[in-house]
């Protein structure tokens, strides 16, 4: 067999390199050409459904056919880590929350994926929590809450869907913020439950998602709503003030839902995907259609915008992640 010279050789690798960029460009210019597949890393029916599968319907219209494939276990890590070792083409996103893309990699020995391991592409809903209490304990704000757990340490508790969700995270800098409450953390297995205990008087405090629910529950009396995570008040709940309002100017986060992609996938590509969920978001049905269910669509994200909001929620919990010990970091 001829030996190649140095010459040959390093044109040989050239041209492989420029095949292999026109190669991408080619498969970016022609995507989608078959069917888009979005993973929602939890079981059917729950709100990641109530949140992919309106944005599946629009893109079929728009970008392409494409479906949703539940993937659930280990709170969200099955499945956020089979789009992680996907081929990065486009054709496997993920739905992902703070959850998955950041308490999960940092509170987990040895995870299965990185935060780096994806690019964002578009926040497609924001969500509030919102301190509840029960309507017999005497306090009508968060100032009050405060003032009552410090007056009577060790007697209040607060339920959220579990050790380590973003709903305790909030509960556990709450106290922090606070001058270290003595407020006792109840985890539940989901945030059903946890409600459930709050109506009937079993516990005393809830740190939920806010919802259509927990609004009807404030108006029969069955609940009382103190304040919500967000910087700014509820469009859908506008008389609720935000924790910063009730004098707690740092306390602040928001739970999202969005779109990811494996790391290397094309930037032709994330921005097709991008600016096609752009115009879907602004459909006033779909816009609607979230609202309805306690949900902010976002309808100016993209993929710089949206790192950004990645980048906070890890730069917020990471902390408080550390100082309660779910993992040294």
């Amino acid at each position: 067999m001829p030996s190649l010279s140095r010459r040959d050789f390093v044109n040989a690798a050239t041209l492989g390199v420029a095949l292999s960029g026109l190669s991408r460009s080619a498969n970016a210019a022609d995507y989608p050409s078959r069917p888009i597949r979005l993973v929602i890393p939890y079981a059917a029916g729950g709100s990641g459904d109530q949140i992919g599968r309106p944005w599946a319907e629009k893109m079929s219209s728009r970008l392409g056919s494409t479906f949703v494939d539940n993937v659930g276990g280990a709170g969200g890590a099955i499945g956020t880590t089979e789009v992680a070792r996907e081929t990065p083409d486009g054709y496997s996103l993920l739905l992902g929350n703070g959850s998955t893309q950041v308490i999960i990699p940092l509170t987990t020995p040895n995870p299965s994926y990185s935060m780096g391991d994806f690019r964002a592409i578009y926040r497609l809903i924001s969500s509030a929590l919102v301190f509840v209490v029960h309507p017999s304990l005497p306090v009508t704000d968060l100032q009050g809450l405060i003032a009552y757990a410090r007056s009577k340490p060790g007697t209040l508790s607060y339920g959220t869907p579990g050790i380590g969700t973003g709903n305790h995270l909030v509960g556990e800098l709450f106290k922090q913020q606070a001058g270290a409450l003595d407020i006792v953390h109840v985890p539940y297995r989901g945030i059903a439950q946890a409600t459930n205990d709050l109506v009937s008087g079993q516990i005393s405090l809830v740190i939920a998602v806010m919802s259509v629910q927990l609004q009807q529950l404030s108006r029969a009396g069955k609940v009382r709503l103190l304040a919500v995570t967000t910087d700014r008040r509820l469009s859908g709940a506008p008389e609720i003030p935000t924790a910063i309002e009730s004098g707690m100017p740092d306390l602040s986060y928001e739970g999202w839902f969005g779109l990811f992609a494996p790391k290397k996938t094309d930037d032709a590509i994330i921005d097709r995907i991008a600016q096609a969920t752009r115009l879907a978001m602004a459909d006033p049905a779909l816009q609607a259609n979230y609202r309805a269910q306690g949900m902010e669509p976002d309808g100016d994200s993209g993929p710089e915008k949206f790192q950004r909001v990645v980048d906070a929620t890890s730069a917020s919990l990471a902390p408080v992640i550390k100082s309660i010990g779910l993992q040294a970091l």
